[in-house]
């Protein structure tokens, strides 16, 4: 009970590590969540920063997942047969500390890059084809929301085919927290659904000029 509480408390305050806004301050002495789509994600900064800029947020952020998950739990709990529990507790408090980051109000980002950097482990094949769909999606589109949305649910189907079709070694426990966690990145994208819905969601220049 206290190993599962710290692995929680710690995995949280990883993930809050709010890297976007520590850019945006940095780089330009902004608030990024004043500018652009008003996220504090890598691709808002993309949009006001810069590509550069941007792929230095997404590693990071992608590092907020594995770390917890794959270090951090591990060292904490020890290694048994529980142990992966614990890693996707750590991986759900990760996330949240992301989407609801402590350091900076509650506002954080969508979750995207700290899940891709969770399942880089857990599950590598679902992640590289949601990514594969991702790529594809934003390259027709320009909506990285979009491709955020539409890849997420692709890394779930994924999983799916994996263990119903293929018939592969896929846990329930993943498949559930993975669903857990493809709900949260929708539902911290609802403003973005809308304003896809409603034809007003920007778009992404691959010249990173307006």
């Amino acid at each position: 009970m206290i190993s599962g509480l710290i692995v929680a408390v710690v995995a949280y305050l990883f993930g809050s590590f709010p890297t976007a806004i520590i850019a945006g301050r940095l780089l330009k002495k902004i608030d990024i969540r004043e500018h652009g789509s008003g996220n504090a994600g890598a691709t808002n900064v993309v949009r006001v920063l810069g590509w550069k800029a941007g792929l230095v947020v997404l590693l990071i952020d992608m590092v907020k997942g594995f770390i917890p998950v794959f270090w951090l739990a591990p060292v904490i709990t020890g290694i048994n047969e529980h142990t992966v529990y614990f890693q996707i507790l750590a991986a759900l408090a990760a996330i949240a500390g992301h989407i609801w980051t402590i350091f900076a109000g509650f506002r954080g980002g969508k979750g995207v890059g700290t899940a891709a950097g969770v399942f880089l482990g857990l599950a590598p094949l679902a992640l590289s084809i949601a990514l594969l769909f991702f790529i594809i999606v934003v390259a027709l589109t320009r909506y990285v929301s979009l491709g955020s949305l539409l890849s997420s649910a692709a890394f779930i189907a994924t999983m799916l085919i994996q263990k119903y079709y293929f018939n592969q070694d896929v846990p329930a426990v993943l498949l559930a927290v993975g669903t857990i966690i493809v709900a949260l990145i929708w539902f911290a994208h609802r403003s973005n659904i809308a304003r896809l819905l409603s034809g007003t969601e920007s778009k992404i220049s691959f010249s990173g000029k307006k």
